[in-house]
């Protein structure tokens, strides 16, 4: 399951620099699968989707502080828990109902984002 950043967000930034996989992004800020990640190019995602890894996406909040759900793997394989919700000072990062996946699809996340 990703985790998700909730309307209680006082957009601090401590989780940005605790992500390994560049998931976490500020208001209003486009994003790519490509940022900090080994992917570049036309990709086929772990789902079968077919991305331009490259593309510059459209925010996912203009308020808060965001996280991608596709590049979002609980920071499993690099660490034992979300580091976002480790450092986070209201407790806003959460696990995302609406994206359910096991540890076996988030590691596969994980190396699809960086090459393994």
């Amino acid at each position: 399951m990703a985790i998700t950043i909730t309307d209680e967000c006082i957009n601090c930034d401590a989780c940005i620099a605790e992500c390994p996989n560049h998931a976490i992004y500020e208001p209003d800020q486009e994003w790519s699968y490509s940022e900090e990640t080994s992917l570049s190019g036309t990709t086929v995602s772990p789902e079968g989707k077919e991305i331009d890894a490259d593309a510059e996406n459209a925010p996912l909040s203009d308020e808060f502080y965001f996280i991608v759900p596709e590049k979002c793997t609980e920071c499993k394989g690099f660490h034992d828990e979300p580091q976002c919700a480790s450092v986070c000072p209201v407790d806003c990062c959460v696990p995302d109902e609406n994206h359910v996946e096991s540890e076996e699809e988030l590691l596969a996340k994980k190396a699809w984002l960086h090459g393994e």
